[in-house]
């Protein structure tokens, strides 16, 4: 089953590198495909790089797509990261 979430990016400097390399680790802990989009762009969750070309700044709405048996819990984790502003101190 695909769920989808869209969560805002709180965390002062956005999907930078650290932020991304902590949901990468986070993404690869659960059995589901994990797909970030920001508009037109879209990157999987298992890549650094692509998650650092969706460019997602503080403020800015991103799409959680994840599909796979942890869907809800992967969401969850990815929630809680990203709103928890990826346990950086601002």
């Amino acid at each position: 089953m695909t769920i989808k979430k869209t969560l805002t990016i709180v965390n002062k400097l956005g999907l930078h590198a650290r932020a991304a390399t902590q949901l990468v680790k986070l993404a690869n802990q659960f059995d589901a495909k994990i797909i970030l989009k920001k508009g037109d762009k879209e990157a999987d969750a298992s890549s650094v790089l692509g998650l650092m070309m969706l460019e997602s700044h503080q403020g800015e709405q991103v799409d959680v797509i994840v599909d796979g048996n942890d869907d809800v819990d992967a969401l969850a984790a990815i929630e809680e990261l990203i709103e928890g502003k990826f346990n950086e101190d601002e």
